[in-house]
């Protein structure tokens, strides 16, 4: 078994404990904070994130740790971990089924394992680098949707939106204009997952964080798509514009964000 073959074991086995976390407490009454002006935070998250810590913390003790919650853990390791305790907290504290876990592996700036848990649904999808993309150990791939016109697409808002709605409405309505259908469910790690999946054609969205996307990227490239930002040019887990999709359509979807 490899070294990355043991991360994603590790990265199952403690985001299945989290998943659980999550399930016991969905529906539930909770205590609800703001970190911004609309964006929530749970106990559940806070308790997510201390469970995948602390068994990532106890198995790789000199690794690096970020999450999304205030887990900053440096060291010299080249490895370093991404995690996402709750993906749509917001959807996670309203009662609204769609959320996730999130947790990738990074080695020397190239993401290399890559986990996003639905414990609702029980889906688990997964990456290694050069291995493929699975769910539930079953092997994934992008859709055949070679237009636009016929894509059903996914997006998101970022929390700064109200500063800025012109900016994130407009390629919004271009993409309505060009094509089949569009949805927004809240979540970017399962959008980016059922890119990898086939069940949306592509994906965008400004000003996502490293842990919202670094595993479902992986995921996507690993099922046959196409990662890039708005223009085109090389994807960044730290850039400002992730733009995904089955490859067929990526050309098309570039243009469309360029329509001003």
């Amino acid at each position: 078994m490899s070294l990355y073959d043991e991360f994603l074991n590790i990265a199952k086995e403690t985001i299945f404990r989290a998943g659980k976390i999550l399930r016991e407490n969905y529906g539930k009454k909770l205590n609800v904070k703001f970190k911004g002006e609309v964006d929530l935070v749970t106990e559940v998250d806070h308790k997510s994130e201390r469970s995948i810590v602390t068994m990532i913390n106890s198995t790789f003790p000199d690794h690096q740790i970020i999450g999304e919650e205030g887990t900053d853990i440096e060291s010299t390791s080249q490895y370093r971990w991404f995690i996402d305790p709750l993906d749509g907290t917001t959807n996670y504290a309203h009662g609204f089924p769609c959320f996730a876990i999130s947790i990738a592996v990074e080695d020397s700036g190239r993401i290399v394992v890559g986990v996003v848990y639905d414990p609702l649904r029980d889906e688990c999808f997964t990456a290694i680098e050069g291995k493929g993309a699975y769910l539930n150990d079953q092997p994934i791939s992008v859709s055949d949707t070679d237009r636009l016109e016929k894509a059903l697409l996914a997006t998101g808002f970022p929390y700064e939106r109200k500063k800025a709605v012109d900016k994130y409405i407009q390629p919004f309505r271009n993409f309505l204009l060009h094509a089949q259908e569009i949805r927004r469910a809240g979540a970017a790690s399962i959008d980016l997952c059922y890119v990898a999946a086939g069940r949306l054609d592509g994906f965008w969205e400004s000003k996502l964080h490293p842990w919202d996307i670094a595993a479902g990227a992986l995921i996507v490239r690993e099922a046959g798509g196409k990662m890039s930002d708005f223009k085109g040019n090389q994807f960044s887990i730290y850039g400002e514009e992730t733009l995904a999709s089955n490859g067929k359509i990526h050309e098309e979807m570039v243009g469309v964000l360029q329509i001003r």
